[in-house]
């Protein structure tokens, strides 16, 4: 089974990946998106927002076959 990960300001550096860019995930069994987070060393206190499908979702979702995922850091504004 695969998914889709897309990782947002900031934390590119733990995927190595540019912005937003797709980065394809192979899963097996029943993972969730903190099982993904930990694969990258992503710490949770970093991702304020995980959507799943356009959808809020928590970090203990279980992630299906196809799912895209989108993590988001806090986001400071001025």
């Amino acid at each position: 089974m695969q998914i889709e990960l897309r990782v947002y300001t900031g934390l590119e550096k733990y995927t190595g990946s540019r912005h937003g860019e797709l980065i394809p995930v192979d899963i097996c069994g029943t993972m969730t998106i903190a099982d993904i987070m930990s694969l990258y060393n992503i710490p949770p206190a970093e991702v304020t927002s995980a959507l799943v499908n356009g959808r809020h979702k928590e970090l203990n979702y279980c992630l299906h076959d196809g799912d895209r995922v989108s993590l988001f850091p806090p986001v400071g504004g001025g």
